[in-house]
Formats: structure tokens, sequence, C-alpha cells
């Protein structure tokens, strides 16, 4: 990584400069993540972490999450790692086929995939969660079984799965755009969907958010209270911060990061949220989740109008099955679940 050691210089200035923007709040996750923190040596981490621990109010049980890919995971680094006070890895397999991983251009192999995961768990790791992509070109539903029961088989605590989705100015974007490669099948997409709530839930695991599986007592600490709007901070380039009232995020580039931050100014945007932006991200979030939207917060926290907009749009689509009343509260109907953000934007506010 190009100037790593000025980067993370940075990262802590930054640290020292944001201790007051959680308020005084008891922290019960850190998540090292984005990009490829795996490459990062132990001694960093535990830089960063005695950093933090040192400007911030930790709990006893703080989730503390690493993300990091197969390659990355040796033995000995698991090893050393567990001494930092890293409590849970993140792995981004993606797939346990070779084919697959190499569309996506991955590092590491299928071997590799299968074997950084007993190796985490020999190291004496017990909460190990995995990244799976369903719906490649070229993955049909029984391929996609088979993924699915070598994670399982593998005793891992918490599956995170997503749709391939195509940016622009990708390459795979561009191939497609040229008919070079097909796009991604909606309905092998749905099919997959189904068969991964299926298989999952048959195992034992929660789906406690659209993407997101756990057995009891392994939610994402992290991704949870996201989706409960918790607030949170974000250091680093391109990361984000929330704190209820506002929303802010740094700057992308590396290099104007730490040109800023050698100056002790933080180069970041911000944007205050309005009553109507809250309303709709409280939407986003909630519906997402198997706890859904609670129609009695929507009156204590944004007013009766708010509440009744709501209820008259949703309507439609609780008759269709596609959302569920329950207790005051409204989730996803299991048809609905698959073509989550198209029902969730249809009940946001706008002008």
């Amino acid at each position: 990584m190009r100037n790593k050691n000025e980067l993370l210089e940075c990262m802590m200035r930054e640290i020292d400069l944001q201790k007051e923007y959680l308020e005084g709040e008891n922290i019960s996750s850190i998540y090292i993540g984005g990009g490829t923190p795996s490459v990062l040596s132990v001694i960093e981490i535990q830089r960063i972490l005695n950093k933090i621990s040192t400007c911030f109010s930790i709990n006893s049980g703080t989730e503390i999450t690493l993300e990091a890919n197969p390659d990355d995971l040796s033995k000995a680094y698991l090893k050393d790692l567990l001494n930092t006070g890293i409590n849970r890895l993140s792995i981004g397999v993606q797939s346990f086929f070779d084919d697959d991983l190499s569309w996506m251009n991955r590092r590491h192999n299928s071997e590799q995939s299968v074997n950084c995961i007993d190796d985490s768990r020999n190291a004496g790791f017990t909460n190990i969660g995995i990244d799976l992509i369903y719906g490649i070109p070229g993955m049909d539903n029984n391929k996609w079984k088979r993924n699915l029961e070598i994670a399982f088989k593998n005793r891992i605590n918490h599956l995170s799965a997503y749709h391939l989705t195509l940016e622009e100015k990708t390459v795979y974007f561009h191939k497609i755009s040229k008919g070079l490669m097909e796009a991604p099948d909606e309905l092998t997409g749905m099919e997959q969907f189904e068969t991964l709530i299926e298989i999952a839930e048959s195992n034992g695991y929660i789906h406690y958010e659209i993407s997101n599986f756990g057995l009891p007592g392994y939610f994402s600490k992290h991704n949870t209270s996201y989706w409960q709007q918790k607030p949170y901070l974000g250091i680093g380039p391109s990361a984000n911060s929330f704190n209820g009232r506002s929303r802010q995020w740094n700057v992308r580039n590396n290099s104007l990061y730490i040109k800023k931050l050698t100056h002790g100014i933080i180069p970041f945007e911000s944007e205050d949220l309005d009553i109507e932006t809250c309303y709709n991200e409280y939407i986003l979030t909630s519906l997402r989740t198997c706890w859904g939207v609670d129609l009695k917060v929507i009156e204590e926290r944004f007013g009766t109008g708010y509440k009744d907009y709501f209820l008259m749009e949703a309507n439609n689509l609780l008759d269709k099955g596609k959302l569920l009343l329950t207790d005051n509260k409204i989730t996803l109907g299991k048809s609905g679940k698959f073509f989550a953000d198209g029902i969730i934007s249809q009940l946001f506010m706008t002008e």
C-alpha cells in the first residue's frame, strides 16, 4: 500500500480530533474494514486499537471485527491477531468455486477459503462470518446450493450473501454493454435468493436482514447498529459518520486526506438531515430487517402525518402480501424480500 505509514499516522490524528464526535457514548462495535485491512501488520492493528481505547469508552463485550481476504490469513497471522483483541472475522470468500473467483478477479482460491476458516477456528476465533455472492454468470442453482452447503458444513457463525451488482466503469459493465457478456438474470437471482433463505433457515440461521443470516447470538453488532440508526464514527479516506442529526464523509483521495490531516484538518463534507430525510432513512434501514418498521416509532419521532402517509402508501403492498402487519410493526413479506429496494422506495416521503 502506497503511503501506508503516513496514512496510519493521519488516521491516528483523526481519531484524536474526532474523540468528541460520539458524545461520550460507550462503544459496542469496532469494525476494521474497507479496502483490504488484513494487509496491515498485527502491530499496526494493535496501534489503531490502542488509540481507539485511549479516546473512547470501550465496553467489555465490544465486538471487534477485522474484514479480511482468505489469502491474507496465515496461521501465524491469525494467532497473533487474536492477541490484539480482534474477536470477530469477516472473510471475503465470495465463492467456493475457482472459476467464479477467477471471473471476479479474486486473488485467493477455493482451497484457501476452506483452509482459512479451519485455521481461524484453530487459532481460537469463535465468531467467524463470510461473504458469498450469487447471481454470477454461469452459476446455476445447483452450484449455489453447493456453495451454501460448504459454508454451513464449515460451521460459520454468520453469512452475508449479496446478489452480484455491476457498477458503471467496471470491466463487467463494459463487457455487458458491448454484448460480450450476459447480464445477471433476475429470475435466476430470485431463485437463488429463495434457495439461500430456505437452506440457511434449515441450518438454524436467522434471516435478520435482507442480506444477512446469523446463528442465535451471532448477529453482527456493527451492521445491526447501522440498521437501528445508532451513531457511528468512521475513520480514514472515504469513511462515513453519523450522529443522528447529520452525516459526514471524508474525501476518497488518500493523498489529499494525508495532506489535510498533516495540518490537523479533517477533510470531510457534511449535511444536516431534515425530518423528511430522517424519515426516509428510518424506513430504508428498518424495513430491511426482521424487526421492521414500528408504527409507534414513526408517530413519536416524526408525527401522525408521517404515520398516516406511510400506512396509505403501504396499504396496496399489504394487500399483495409484499408487506406484513403484526403487532403494530410492518415487515417485508416473503414475496417482497427480493425486491426490497423497489418496495422501500415506494414508501419514501417525496416533495
